[in-house]
């Protein structure tokens, strides 16, 4: 008699324990991913043409993409996941050289202000800006002076 009575309350819970469907009221937390280089407005609004590699650097961090094929090209690719939507933004910003390793060209979906009064979206996911137009009397961010070691290793030979 008990033995019946156990059996069928392990068969009744198995039934029901397959066929569930709890409903989710609370959620668990999903935190927001985010990976590569955040580049801001006003950063990119301080490239300049001519600034060297070490200026670049300087103003907008370590590139996350160099290109040993491509040596006069930086990339800066960034990229957000939603945790509770897990709708992934993404946004690449690529900076090229000359031969001197002088910045000449800017591109990417992070674009420099050309008006400061317009508030306006570019209708381009993706745009080139020509750092000619840009004027030469424009303050450019001092070179980067050598610290401890490099002097040192500049007394020494190296």
């Amino acid at each position: 008699m008990i033995s019946s009575r156990f059996f069928v309350a392990f068969a009744a819970m198995l039934l029901l324990g397959a066929c569930s469907n709890v409903p989710r009221i609370v959620t668990e937390y999903r935190i927001d991913v985010q990976q590569g280089n955040v580049l801001t407005q006003d950063m990119v609004s301080q490239l300049r043409p001519g600034l060297t590699r070490d200026q670049v650097r300087f103003v907008l961090g370590t590139p996350l993409l160099v290109d040993m094929f491509h040596a006069d090209r930086w990339d800066y690719v960034y990229s957000l996941q939603k945790g509770r939507t897990k709708e992934i933004e993404r946004r690449r910003f690529t900076v090229f050289f000359d031969g001197d390793g002088k910045l000449y060209r800017v591109a990417g979906d992070v674009v420099a202000d050309q008006n400061a009064g317009s508030e306006t979206v570019p209708e381009e996911k993706s745009r080139v800006i020509d750092l000619g137009s840009i004027s030469a009397d424009t303050p450019m961010p001092p070179p980067e002076e050598k610290g401890f070691f490099g002097r040192m290793m500049e007394k020494v030979g190296f």
